[in-house]
């Protein structure tokens, strides 16, 4: 069965002009069953020619076929006779491969254990040279101190000691002149030869040692020759059993070939003798049996050209074509794979917004809102991204400029107060104080309702969102359904050729009381009413089998006869699996589509509740600051109308710095929290963007940004 891979790659190497004329896998389908017929249409008129030439053959006899009996007679011995031969050298071949694999075995062992002695001489040679290089060095050093006059300072060295252990170990040395070295290198009293005679001693001494020396060398470097020709010989004797042995590696396995096709074809011969002895007895008999089998095969053939037409007919309907335009919008891939890279890239952005969302933030629910939507397209939320971040940055600079009037307004409250307490006209100030709060206080009022009405706006958007999305799902599902059932109307359409017991039949009519009192009355039915909906048929299932059809060729020189007709069940078969595949990725749109619905609604739901919650929460603030404004106006008349007074002057100054206090604090102490979070959600909206205009980021710098947030 073709997998979903191996039809996907097959339709992506479609030419553009195919695609262009295939607007969705329906489109496909179609053109299979074409080519289907195409290549029936073909091997009918190949069929008709051949069943003309083999009743042109049954009509002039079969004369040939005694002359091919003749042969074959002749043939068989010979090829019994090439078989026992070719069988013999099979044999012989076999013997020799197991003696040259025998001696390339032995050879192999006898490098090996050459190898092994040789790294033990070599070793035990390099430890004698190494040795024996020290003591002849030892034993020059010693004569030439001895020479120069010198025998008092060397007997104090390390090579007199050296010079000591070697007269010691000296296996072949007279025990006079031994202990005459040995009270010398000593420097004992008793006995003190001349140095002269000490200097011949150990150069003779010094001379055996290197005569030893180079009878050692000598003999390992014959070692060394001999083992380089034992294995240079071995290397050759290996290679030419190797050689042989490849050689007749092949030659056995080419001769086995030759053997099985011998067989095979003495097998075929015989087979072809008693067929060709029968056919020439029965050849009356067989003409008159491909005659009716033709007959047979045109028949079938006929109803399987009905079939696929119908089948094709029904696909191409106009009414199907624009439902499958509608629910199989492309022929390349598979209806959810092409909506992968925008599926994940929603799906990223998505992250990302809920991981720089915090309470009070309902901006990010409306663009939440919209990713989850299909008909908002990725450039109205890169706007609406856009706008988040102007605003963000236009909060971040009121919340800059407040601080900044904050710090300046707390300097000249300070310095109005003590103004105040040396002058009483300083209070003309604190009444221009009043009048800015009143005005700040009024355009917070401001900038309240206005937002207030601008999440009105947006509730209303995003209902209406949801109701398009809602028809858009409702529409959806209907369609898919209705595809499905028309793809099954196809493959019942085929089964019904192809493997009738699959064939699901329409139902039987049930007649109505007056139907049946007609045909009672020895009447007739009224006619059935032509059935409605997509190519005018009612036909629900289809499923396709494997037909195994055989042919039969004639033996002898006879032209080949028609072969019993094979429906196209494999390719049939083909068709079937694609319309699977079809409703397979049907089903799976309907399924997603249902996640994404609930998923939709449930959110929603959420940002309705979310919004009416900030509504009445800005509803009070808006009293509130109402309030405050109205006790500011007071404030400022009363300053006005006490101007006189210098502790009513002092009184509504301090009354001002507590009015600062209670509008300044709150900002103060949280301005960089505020300032963090605001960053961190122009950053997230950034990255949002940026992944919906193509970008990547991995799940786990959503995690991140999520904890940080």
């Amino acid at each position: 069965m073709m997998s979903r891979v191996a039809i996907t790659v097959a339709a992506g190497a479609l030419s553009a002009q195919a695609i262009e004329s295939q607007a969705n896998p329906i489109r496909k389908v179609v053109t299979m069953l074409q080519s289907i017929k195409a290549k029936v249409e073909q091997e009918g008129e190949k069929e008709e020619k051949m069943f003309e030439k083999y009743m042109c053959y049954c009509s002039t006899g079969a004369s040939s076929l005694g002359k091919s009996i003749a042969d074959a007679g002749i043939k068989l011995p010979e090829v019994a006779s090439d078989i026992k031969e070719s069988e013999a050298q099979h044999a012989q071949l076999n013997e020799d491969l197991t003696t040259h694999r025998g001696d390339r075995a032995a050879a192999k062992a006898a490098m090996e254990e050459a190898t092994g002695v040789r790294n033990k001489e070599a070793a035990t040679f390099a430890a004698y040279h190494a040795e024996a290089t020290s003591n002849i060095n030892a034993i020059t050093g010693a004569v030439t101190s001895l020479t120069n006059g010198m025998a008092g300072g060397f007997l104090q060295t390390a090579g007199a000691a050296r010079l000591q252990k070697i007269v010691q170990a000296k296996d072949n040395m007279i025990d006079g002149d031994r202990q005459d070295i040995l009270a010398f290198l000593s420097g004992s009293t008793e006995y003190v030869p001349s140095s002269g005679a000490i200097t011949g001693l150990l150069k003779e001494l010094g001379d055996e040692m290197s005569r030893d020396l180079a009878d050692t060398t000598a003999t390992e470097e014959g070692a060394i020759k001999t083992y380089d020709e034992l294995m240079a010989a071995k290397n050759k004797e290996v290679a030419a059993c190797t050689a042989a042995i490849e050689d007749k590696t092949v030659r056995v396995g080419e001769l086995a070939v030759s053997i099985a096709q011998m067989k095979n074809e003495l097998s075929d011969t015989e087979t072809a003798l008693m067929e060709d002895q029968k056919f020439l007895a029965d050849l009356d008999g067989n003409c008159a049996t491909k005659k009716s089998e033709w007959g047979v095969v045109v028949k079938t053939r006929g109803e399987e050209l009905v079939a696929l037409s119908e089948t094709i007919k029904l696909l191409q309907d106009d009414d199907a074509l624009e439902l499958f335009k509608k629910t199989l919008p492309s022929a390349a891939s598979s209806l959810v794979q092409i909506k992968v890279d925008s599926v994940s890239a929603r799906k990223q952005a998505l992250t990302l917004i809920h991981a720089a969302d915090r309470p009070g933030r309902h901006t990010l629910d409306f663009i939440a809102l919209a990713l989850h939507g299909k008909k908002v397209g990725f450039g109205k939320v890169i706007g609406m991204i856009d706008q988040m971040v102007k605003d963000l940055k236009k909060e971040q600079t009121d919340d800059d400029d407040k601080k900044e009037y904050c710090s300046l307004s707390f300097d000249a409250a300070d310095d109005k107060k003590k103004g105040l307490e040396r002058a009483v006209s300083d209070h003309t100030t604190a009444i221009e104080n009043s009048e800015e709060s009143i005005a700040t206080l009024a355009s917070e009022i401001k900038a309240l309702q206005e937002s207030i009405a601008a999440l009105d706006k947006s509730v209303a958007e995003a209902g209406a969102q949801r109701k398009d999305e809602n028809e858009e799902f409702t529409t959806l599902m209907a369609q898919n359904t209705a595809a499905k059932e028309l793809i099954g109307v196809a493959k019942n359409r085929l089964a019904k050729f192809y493997n009738p017991k699959l064939y699901v039949p329409p139902p039987k009519r049930e007649l109505s009381e007056e139907d049946r009192i007609a045909v009672s009355m020895g009447g007739t039915a009224a006619p059935t009413p032509a059935p409605g909906g997509i190519a005018g048929t009612g036909i629900t299932a289809l499923a396709a089998i494997s037909a195994h059809g055989g042919q039969k060729v004639d033996p002898g020189p006879a032209p080949e006869a028609v072969p019993a007709y094979s429906k196209k069940s494999e390719e049939s078969q083909g068709v079937t699996q694609m319309m699977d595949l079809l409703i397979k990725d049907l089903d799976k749109e309907m399924t997603v589509a249902e996640t994404e619905e609930k998923d939709a609604q449930a959110d929603y739901e959420k940002m309705t509740k979310d919004a009416a919650e900030k509504r009445a929460a800005d509803s009070s603030t808006v009293a509130d600051k109402a309030s405050d404004k109205a006790d500011t106006e007071s404030a400022l008349e009363a300053h006005t109308d006490d101007k006189t007074s210098a502790t009513k002057e002092l009184m509504a100054t301090n009354q001002y710095i507590a009015s600062l206090h209670a509008d300044c604090d709150w900002l103060v102490k949280y301005f960089d929290v505020r300032q963090e979070a605001r960053s961190s959600e122009i950053d997230a909206l950034g990255k949002a963007k940026a992944v919906l205009s193509g970008a990547d980021f991995s799940l786990l710098q959503t995690r991140s940004l999520r904890g940080r947030a």
